[in-house]
């Protein structure tokens, strides 16, 4: 089932029974969508989410709901906290787990993991498609997601890849120089491992960009698609064989070079 509300309270009223209300579903689903952060409301005319199902919400208010009950069934495997540095820390992220959630709700978002894990703010660095897996930063307060996000953007972050391919592939620094959707990109791939029984290899992937599924478009294009990539090769019954495996940076909170490395129990093997 999936439903959307958006209603402005005619009086003051609980949230969850106004959404409940306009939408016809029963309060303890109300509370859940809520809960897993599928309801918004206007907030000094910020659009936010609305978690507490009791909060006493005055007439005039603009609530929306986005009901999805395939999205809120969901179950995401655990993030897990890698290091906790203060002002942001490391995680890694699982395959099928979002980045940040969506207006359908969050509770499958690394974002949200870290929220409620540290109980301090959150703020997202950088991307990684939900196929993926590997090393995410998060930020702690605005002023270090702001000097995080700039070494991101001007691309001064060392960003390094496990891929496992289809097909035999020899390859020492390769350079992929292929425009994704119209703009610059480029990857230098070198191999790790050759698996002649299963005709796959395991490859180290630089990027020098950071467009949208450029190591996968990349690899598809030269005819060597990642294991499980449904979208540029074949399904498989193993999850989308990329991991981000290396970040390494300046960093301007510390005023050093860091280097933060995938535990080898999460690497490709």
């Amino acid at each position: 089932m999936r439903t959307t509300v958006d209603l402005t309270l005619a009086q003051d009223q609980t949230a969850v029974d106004a959404l409940a209300e306009a939408s016809g579903l029963p309060k303890q689903r109300i509370k859940d969508a809520m809960a897993k952060g599928a309801c918004w409301w206007m907030v000094k005319g910020k659009q936010v989410r609305l978690r507490k199902a009791k909060r006493d919400v005055k007439a005039g208010t603009r609530l929306q709901l986005f009901y999805d009950d395939t999205v809120l069934a969901r179950k995401p495997e655990p993030a897990e906290l890698l290091e906790d540095l203060g002002r942001y820390s490391v995680w890694f992220k699982p395959h099928g787990m979002l980045a940040q959630g969506s207006q359908w709700g969050d509770h499958c978002s690394l974002l949200r993991w870290a929220e409620v894990s540290l109980k301090k703010p959150c703020f997202l660095i950088h991307r990684l498609d939900a196929d993926a897996a590997g090393l995410m930063l998060i930020a702690h307060d605005a002023k270090a997601a702001g000097a995080l996000s700039q070494l991101f953007s001007g691309r001064s972050v060392t960003k390094v890849y496990q891929a496992r391919v289809t097909g035999l592939l020899e390859a020492k620094d390769r350079v992929i120089d292929a425009p994704v959707e119209g703009k610059a990109a480029l990857s230098h791939i070198t191999t790790l491992a050759l698996d002649e029984q299963q005709q796959t290899t395991l490859l180290r992937v630089r990027i020098e960009t950071g467009r949208k599924h450029q190591i996968r478009r990349h690899l598809a294009g030269i005819g060597h698609p990642i294991v499980g990539d449904r979208l540029y090769g074949n399904a498989a019954p193993v999850p989308l064989q990329l991991l981000a495996w290396l970040l390494e940076f300046d960093c301007p909170i510390f005023r050093r070079q860091v280097s933060f490395r995938l535990p080898e129990a999460h690497q490709l093997q």
